[in-house]
């Protein structure tokens, strides 16, 4: 199923896709956080939200925002997490993370829940003032149970689904600070949607590819399959210390061909379109302001 949170006709709504119709589930009170309760709920929660038709809407009516536009709290995301990217970037000159190319183990920061915008809204570039703006396509996993001290054999159980995430980031103030939560927290700078995919769509997640254009460019291509640390892997290393909660989102990495990565870097300006595709989740736009 295809969860969707949307506006239309003035309003707030969430629901599902079916076809090129949205089926109106929830509005009014709360429905900010309606797909994040919805994580929560399982099987039975879904079957229920599926027979809660309010009315339908033509696609085309309605102005999708983030499936979770108020996360409950920070997102996880894993930086370095491609082989090939892992290099890329610890050659950059602004790898602040370890002395080594490759982690020996998963890299975990969060990005603020006040940068999470939806599909179609630019990227404010003006507030980083150094001008160091980078895209980085990803794959995020959002979390439906409570998870604590999960092993990786039992991890994937705990998945509820998927989105696409566009970890925009400030290159000069991930750098300057050493941690990354500046650089990446700020304000719009993380993209996400346009749908939230639920995990019984995805028969292989190894098997999705993801594609970052710039312009219509093709900047990033590959295969889920590369990550370094794939995902029972990050969900066991996050919940060995740390409970996750359903409705948490884990940003798993960017692969080979960030802005930074070619020489001179090719930084985002103002105008810039991206587009972030991976198989099954659909197309991530954003304009860049």
């Amino acid at each position: 199923m295809k969860l969707v949170t949307f506006h239309a006709h003035g309003q707030l709504a969430a629901g599902y896709l079916a076809d090129e119709t949205v089926v109106v589930c929830h509005e009014g009170d709360g429905v900010a956080r309606a797909l994040l309760a919805l994580c929560a709920t399982g099987a039975d929660g879904l079957k229920a939200w599926s027979n809660k038709e309010i009315r339908r809407i033509p696609l085309s009516e309605v102005t999708l925002v983030a499936p979770i536009p108020e996360p409950l709290r920070d997102i996880f995301c894993v930086g370095k997490n491609y082989f090939e990217h892992a290099k890329e970037f610890h050659s950059s000159g602004f790898d602040s993370s370890s002395r080594d190319a490759i982690p020996q183990h998963a890299i975990i920061f969060t990005k603020a829940t006040t940068s999470v915008i939806g599909p179609g809204v630019s990227v404010n570039s003006a507030l980083d003032t150094t001008n160091t703006v980078d895209y980085e396509g990803e794959l995020g996993v959002v979390i439906g149970r409570r998870a604590f001290q999960v092993a990786e054999a039992d991890a994937m159980s705990y998945v509820f689904g998927y989105t696409i995430i566009n970890d925009v980031t400030s290159r000069e103030l991930q750098k300057r600070h050493g941690q990354w939560v500046i650089g990446k927290g700020i304000d719009t700078f993380c993209p996400m949607g346009p749908w939230l995919v639920t995990a019984d769509e995805i028969s292989d997640v190894t098997k999705m590819a993801l594609t970052t254009t710039v312009n219509g460019e093709v900047r990033q291509q590959t295969s889920v399959a590369d990550l370094i640390f794939d995902i029972p892997n990050l969900i066991a290393t996050i919940s060995a210390t740390t409970t996750l909660l359903p409705g948490d989102i884990i940003a798993t990495g960017t692969p080979v061909g960030v802005g930074i990565g070619f020489n001179p870097p090719k930084y985002l300006r103002p105008g810039d379109q991206m587009t972030v595709s991976i198989t099954g989740l659909g197309d991530l736009h954003n304009p860049v302001s």
